[in-house]
């Protein structure tokens, strides 16, 4: 199938996962994005588990294509894994756009979420998959400071359902330590899941919904297509934004 004129393709690039609600949730999320956007062609590539799977979408692309992380930080994911599919779809001119944090809109649909599950105030933990990556990392933290920023000053500790520490346990723990007793769950991921089941699970109070279709998510992803794009060649190496 080709590329419609010179434009190119959004490649939303989701991790996957064995829960159906999480297909859901990103198809949803791509639907606001194309309402937001016609007539932008929008296809979704999953990098295990979910079809259709990354390397199979970029199959039957032609033209230009840029890749969007559905991912909030720029770990092994972002830096190996995509960039090894794309690498395998030499017949396309296309590149890797930033992930999703940190970023204002991100911050947004965050609080959004909170205000949606009924927080009214006091401290929060922000629940993140984790990656060994310290960029990674180093983008929660940056992510749960301007979070924190919205809220007006209020503490927020990044926790991770895996890989680093804290976590969500151990961050209620080191609030209450601290004389917080007032302590919400913000779920910065994409969809319901695994992780995101575990994490609430560690939540002592009101828990915020994943990402999932709202809207200031849906203007950031356009975000990153629209600054990859920009930059897009008439030749494209295969790389990663930086």
């Amino acid at each position: 199938m080709s590329v419609t004129g010179t434009a190119p393709t959004l490649v939303a690039v989701a991790h996957g996962s064995p829960d159906p609600r999480a297909r859901e949730s990103v198809l949803a999320l791509l639907r606001r994005v194309r309402a937001m956007r016609r007539p932008l062609r929008v296809e979704l590539g999953h990098l295990e588990t979910d079809e259709p799977l990354l390397g199979n979408t970029l199959a039957r692309l032609r033209g230009k294509a840029v890749l969007v992380p559905l991912l909030f930080g720029r770990g092994y994911h972002v830096k190996h894994d995509i960039p090894s599919v794309l690498s395998r779809a030499s017949h396309l001119d296309a590149t890797v756009a930033a992930c999703l944090g940190p970023h204002p809109l991100l911050v947004e649909a965050l609080y959004g979420r909170l205000v949606e599950a009924g927080y009214r105030g006091g401290a929060v933990v922000l629940a993140a998959a984790g990656s060994r990556d310290p960029e990674s990392a180093a983008g929660t933290r940056t992510t749960a400071a301007m979070l924190s920023h919205r809220l007006g000053g209020v503490p927020v500790v990044p926790a991770y359902a895996s890989a680093a520490s804290p976590t969500v346990a151990e961050a209620v723990e080191l609030l209450r330590s601290h004389g917080h007793r007032e302590i919400a769950l913000s779920s910065c991921f994409t969809a319901p899941g695994f992780f995101a089941t575990r994490c609430a699970e560690e939540a002592p109070g009101i828990v915020a919904e994943p990402l999932g279709a709202h809207a200031s998510l849906a203007r950031l992803l356009l975000h990153r297509f629209d600054r990859a794009a920009a930059a897009l060649p008439a030749r494209t190496l295969h790389r990663a934004a930086a």
